[in-house]
């Protein structure tokens, strides 16, 4: 016979572990919506332009726009949710995200669409930015937070494929405007099951420590940077106009960084970059994001543009690497970074990524998908073992206090990862597709070449990833692993290289 107390847990624990995995759910599916409308215009974007009348050099500010609010402001909204309360913010942002989705969804000018993708971007970068920091402080014991974190991952990892998908169908099956019109049920659903589920916190409060002037200078820097990384492509890289801004941001972001070392409520206190495990992820995510989100865009690009395929037929076609992701972070990822350590688990997956932009580089005009791309969206599953691991890493040398503020910087990196990734390496394909048009090659040869030299130096971008990773992650974490599971909950910091 069995004890009372061995057949089942006591119901206060059962009810506080059942709200915890509604509180995971409402996270991960707002995440969810939030990085599906980063990619699920791309297949839209030739509709768009037809319908609403853009410019091509317009057009491309229907994501821009986008990334631009969401990068530059993930960082702020980060400290002011430990200020003024995670749950708080995190409802702010997904009520202004779904309005924003109603406004683009029924634009009828591009001025408006471009309005409300840069009030998207606003509401993405608060309800993100203290995303993880809600997760990590629910769950604090290290097996419970390492499925957590792969739930989470899991929503970054295969939400920009899915979005591809689904903005394919619902462009092809009714029209443009519902690839907005989808999130009004999911943010809806969202925000009634939020305010039940996650835990209330008053934070510190806006006298410990808003920065006004710190945020300024970041905020300004952060988007005068990533402006002048999408507008490179239009002025060219060494022209007055990019030098010149580029040096400006570059003043803004020192300025910044000496307020921080000096101010006496900093908007990001420098003793997070203490954390060598904190500095590495952070580097390592914007080289590999920078690297994968731009993969994401140019083979749509390259199916669509070289190989004729509809936008439906696109997204199915990028269907298999959401899948095998997703099945990698949600099945497997947890227990080989139990096992071998989040370290190692992040090295092995970016090996696979490696492989999958190698195999890009020489890519045919006419390729067979089975033979040329299938093997690509197999090995696509290294995304699902990285970007787990990496999560864990980027958030393992925050406090509790400053979970808010470990979040909104990994969401920074991520941002600015893929705004750099996207400006750089689709005009080093565009630059190579113009030269070699000039030299008579065909229409399909020339986007050909130029896709084939942006995966080179997409997958150069992946293996100064991986040494980064290599030489900064020298001790990997371990102790998960080697500890027995026990029910008392582990501190924050259990989880730190």
């Amino acid at each position: 016979m069995f004890a009372a107390s061995d057949s089942a847990p006591p119901p206060a624990s059962f009810a506080a572990s059942r709200s915890r995995r509604l509180a995971l759910g409402v996270i991960a599916t707002g995440m969810l919506m939030i990085i599906l409308d980063g990619s699920i215009v791309t297949v839209a974007m030739p509709a768009i332009q037809n319908d609403l009348g853009f410019t091509p050099v317009g057009l491309s500010w229907v994501v821009n726009a986008y990334l631009i609010a969401f990068g530059s402001l993930i960082l702020l909204a980060g400290r002011l949710g430990d200020l003024i309360g995670r749950r708080r913010m995190f409802l702010v942002g997904a009520a202004a995200f779904t309005a924003a989705s109603l406004l683009a969804g029924v634009a009828t000018s591009p001025a408006v669409l471009l309005a409300a993708r840069l009030l998207q971007g606003i509401g993405s970068a608060m309800a993100s930015a203290v995303s993880l920091g809600i997760l990590v402080t629910l769950f604090t014991e290290p097996r419970e937070r390492a499925k957590a974190i792969a739930v989470f991952s899991f929503t970054g990892a295969a939400g920009a494929s899915i979005g591809q998908v689904l903005g394919g169908v619902l462009t092809d099956a009714l029209n443009w405007h519902w690839i907005f019109f989808i999130n009004l049920p999911i943010g809806i659903a969202v925000l009634a099951i939020a305010v039940r589920v996650l835990p209330s916190d008053v934070g510190s409060g806006l006298k410990a420590g808003a920065d006004v002037f710190g945020a300024v200078l970041v905020t300004a820097g952060l988007i005068l940077g990533i402006y002048t990384v999408v507008k490179a492509e239009d002025y060219g890289w060494t022209s007055g106009h990019t030098l010149a801004l580029g040096a400006l941001a570059a003043v803004l972001l020192a300025a910044f960084l000496v307020r921080q070392a000096t101010a006496r409520n900093p908007l990001m206190p420098l003793r997070i970059f203490r954390s060598r495990s904190v500095l590495a992820a952070n580097l390592v995510q914007i080289l590999m994001v920078a690297a994968l989100f731009s993969f994401q865009i140019l083979v749509a690009l390259y199916l669509q543009k070289v190989r004729g395929y509809s936008a439906a037929e696109t997204g199915l076609a990028m269907l298999p690497a959401a899948a095998v992701i997703g099945a990698v972070s949600l099945g497997v990822s947890a227990r080989l970074n139990a096992r071998f350590g989040e370290r190692n688990v992040l090295l092995a997956g970016i090996v696979l990524l490696i492989g999958a932009l190698a195999l890009l580089t020489r890519l045919p005009a006419q390729a067979s998908y089975a033979v040329d791309l299938l093997p690509v969206m197999l090995l696509a599953a290294g995304f699902g073992l990285a970007l787990p691991a990496l999560t864990t890493l980027g958030m393992s040398g925050a406090d509790e206090e400053d979970a808010g503020l470990a979040s909104g910087l990994f969401n920074t990196t991520q941002q600015i990862g893929m705004a750099l990734g996207v400006a750089v390496l689709s005009t080093l394909a565009a630059s190579r597709t113009e030269s070699l048009s000039r030299q008579g090659r065909t229409a399909a040869e020339a986007l050909t070449a130029g896709y084939r030299l942006a995966f080179a130096v997409g997958a150069g971008l992946l293996v100064i990833a991986f040494a980064v990773a290599f030489m900064m992650l020298r001790r990997p974490e371990r102790q998960a692993a080697q500890e027995p599971a026990t029910d008392t909950p582990a501190p924050a910091h259990a989880v730190a290289v």
